[in-house]
């Protein structure tokens, strides 16, 4: 009876691609559980068998793959997602609000304004111990040197020692001992020597000295900070530069705000802000074309993150290249890398 068989023929093909539909999407105890309802019989194996029997899909080559791996069961039970990538709203805040700080700590010298000016000090009598003209203050190592030096020459010579003596007992050179000795006072062997010679050091001291302003004392710890600035110099240098500071009489004066604090009041929603530190804010931003410039930047992007503005991405990292703000040019690079995925998790929800 060919149109029975027929007709059967159709209904199993029927069958097969009702089963060849539920099992991708349910696989197999699912999809034998709904197949039963549908009125079919078929074991799960079955269904797997009418799955692994499917061509496979035509897909286009991935460029970009995003992976992930996540738990069911710590140290049991693994499993791997391969999704589109997206990059965190956390992390490019996070990002953003380190070269924020990164950015107010370059123009440090700003925050200054938020400050009063200090009194000038009265200057100070000369200390009888410190002989005039002298170009060393008492204490530094060579000057205490030459003077002991010198002291010990004359004082052999005093005692009725000859010169090629002094040499042989102090194991100096003929030269040093005869300089030592032709000069009345230790202070002539400086005279025009070190006097209004420039430091290494003097390139760096506005740094020292706003360190030093907002409450960093440690002679170590800012010699490290300077050296990858470019000092060349000694860590002794910078030492002797912090005693000076630390044995002067200072004058007590407020201090400005550190720059971690002026970064929290610009990543900070403006209405959450209190009346003064709005106030300050806006003092640093008028004395500081840069931070002004920073603030809209991270503002805007705090517009673009929240509202899932991501289409003005392009627009965002051109205006950031157009100021002078390194660190987030060194930001902008790193979205640059990732556009495509920085792009998705400012849009996607």
């Amino acid at each position: 009876m060919p149109g029975l068989t027929h007709r059967h023929g159709q209904r199993t093909e029927r069958l097969r691609s009702t089963l060849a539909a539920v099992g991708p999407a349910l696989a197999g105890r699912a999809g034998a559980r709904i197949a039963r309802v549908l009125g079919v019989s078929v074991s799960r194996s079955t269904v797997l068998r009418l799955v692994d029997a499917l061509p496979e899909p035509e897909v286009a080559a991935p460029r970009v793959v995003g992976v992930d791996e996540y738990a069911t069961r710590k140290g049991r039970h693994y499993g791997t997602v391969l999704a589109v990538q997206v990059a965190d709203r956390w992390h490019l805040w996070h990002n953003l609000s380190e070269a924020t700080e990164r950015a107010v700590a370059q123009h440090r010298r700003c925050l200054r304004a938020l400050v009063p000016a200090a009194p000038e000090p009265e200057p100070e009598p000369a200390t009888e111990e410190e002989p005039p003209g002298s170009p060393w203050p008492t204490g530094h190592r060579f000057a205490d040197l030459t003077r002991a030096r010198h002291a010990a020459v004359h004082a052999l010579l005093e005692a009725g020692h000859s010169r090629r003596s002094i040499q042989r007992q102090l194991g100096m050179t003929w030269r040093t001992v005869k300089q030592l000795a032709e000069a009345a006072a230790p202070e002539e062997l400086f005279t025009g020597q070190w006097q209004n010679r420039p430091s290494v050091l003097d390139d760096y001291k506005p740094y020292l000295d706003d360190r030093w302003n907002e409450g960093f004392t440690n002679a170590w710890k800012l010699w490290e900070e300077i050296v990858p600035l470019g000092y060349k110099g000694s860590y002794q240098r910078v030492r002797a530069y912090l005693h000076k500071k630390r044995t002067s009489p200072r004058p007590v004066t407020a201090r400005p705000p550190s720059p971690r604090t002026v970064s929290g009041w610009i990543l900070s929603r403006p209405e959450t802000l209190t009346e003064p530190e709005q106030l300050q804010l806006k003092t640093v931003r008028t004395h500081c074309p840069e931070l002004d410039a920073l603030t809209r930047h991270v503002r805007s992007f705090a517009v673009m993150l929240t509202q899932r503005q991501g289409e003005h991405l392009p627009a965002w990292l051109d205006a950031v290249r157009q100021d002078d703000l390194p660190s987030l040019h060194t930001l902008a690079a790193g979205i640059d890398r990732d556009l495509n995925a920085v792009t998705a998790g400012l849009t996607l929800p």
